[in-house]
């Protein structure tokens, strides 16, 4: 006995042995599977890592009553990703000479209560979230209203603020209402909807053909529907549930991590801006007045760190009703780890256990919210 015992073992070794060590991208693979289970909301993923796409794959359902899975292709809403969009239209009309970073809040904002302030916010403090306005629209719109508020509603409040809650530059508080005037600025420059010229400008170049932002009606086909989880059940939180869903210039771009992958690498081939601007708005932004407790982390609407051995990370998370996303590029590994679920999932704790899987550790930053 003790001798097939002792044979049982060395073949069990041998076994062992010959099995293939799993790859990073059927590691990630599994990590998601042990998440998302196939008849709840769950989410897509995309990781690029040189020149191979480790993983692009689908799990669990974009809606719950058609069953409908998810895949690739599938409409998300992402989010505050949505941010990024915005801020390089308008560095784009920048770049056109139709506005100056500089350019104080008033310009284009005069109705301003109170006029000093308007004049003191330059535009680049509201790309940096240092523009310190306060978010003041739940003192006059209730949750009801905000179900349908678009970004002309959500931004007329804020005009009426009587102070600051600090001076423009020298503290970071994350501005979903700064977006939404940035979004109307550009209405306001190129004379159309701010949609048409994303779409335009950005959307078109990048090949981001079924991406769209949200206008009024929220999209019917082809999108997941953002859950909660209520007990043992998923309750629907997206259009027509959630506040805010409306105000598109924070948070209403639809896409895919199909297309969000295009738009990285619109940007890494300078497609549709020049490579300057990708690099200033992907740059730490210093003001000389900074007198927060944390040391700048954030440029253009980018959140920015480091990884353990001084690689530059660029991300931005998005976060709305049911829906959770994160969008990672390491520009110098041709990195990108883009995830968009319908449904919560431990979004910090995934990033951290993929950026080890690829080699890389992140010195810890803030969140945005």
């Amino acid at each position: 006995m003790k001798t097939i015992g002792i044979l049982f073992i060395g073949i069990f070794f041998l076994w062992s042995c010959a099995q293939p060590e799993k790859t990073i991208g059927e590691k990630i693979d599994a990590l998601f599977k042990n998440e998302f289970k196939g008849n709840e909301p769950g989410g897509a993923v995309l990781v690029i890592l040189g020149n191979d796409t480790l993983l692009k794959k689908g799990y669990g359902l974009a809606d719950l009553n058609t069953q409908e899975k998810i895949t690739p292709t599938t409409l998300f809403n992402i989010g505050s990703i949505s941010k990024t969009f915005v801020s390089n239209t308008i560095l784009m009309l920048s770049d056109e000479g139709k506005i100056n970073l500089r350019d104080s809040l008033y310009k284009y904002f005069p109705q301003f209560k109170n006029l000093t302030i308007a004049k003191k916010i330059r535009i680049h403090h509201l790309l940096t979230h240092t523009s310190g306005l306060p978010d003041i629209r739940r003192n006059f719109l209730d949750s009801v209203a905000l179900l349908t508020a678009k970004d002309e509603e959500n931004w007329a409040p804020i005009t009426k603020a009587d102070s600051l809650e600090f001076e423009p530059g020298s503290h970071y508080n994350y501005s979903n209402p700064a977006f939404n005037g940035l979004a109307l600025i550009i209405q306001q420059l190129t004379g159309k909807k701010w949609q048409t010229a994303v779409r335009e400008k950005i959307f078109i170049p990048s090949g981001m053909m079924t991406s769209t932002i949200t206008d009024g009606a929220h999209p019917m086909q082809g999108v997941a529907h953002g859950y909660l989880r209520s007990g043992r059940a998923f309750i629907e939180k997206d259009y027509g549930e959630e506040p805010t869903f409306a105000a598109a210039g924070n948070g209403g771009v639809w896409s895919s991590v199909e297309e969000l992958g295009r738009y990285e690498k619109a940007l890494q081939n300078s497609l549709f801006l020049k490579r300057e601007l990708i690099e200033r708005s992907r740059t730490i932004s210093q003001y000389p007045n900074w007198s927060d407790s944390l040391p700048p982390f954030i440029g253009y609407s980018w959140f920015i760190s480091q990884s353990q051995n001084g690689l530059k990370i660029i991300s931005h998370t998005g976060t709305q009703g049911g829906f959770y996303a994160d969008y990672v590029s390491i520009p110098e590994k041709n990195f990108l780890y883009i995830v968009l679920c319908n449904r919560p999932f431990p979004r910090k704790i995934f990033r951290e256990q993929i950026l080890g899987m690829a080699g890389v550790q992140e010195k810890q930053v803030p969140v945005p919210k």
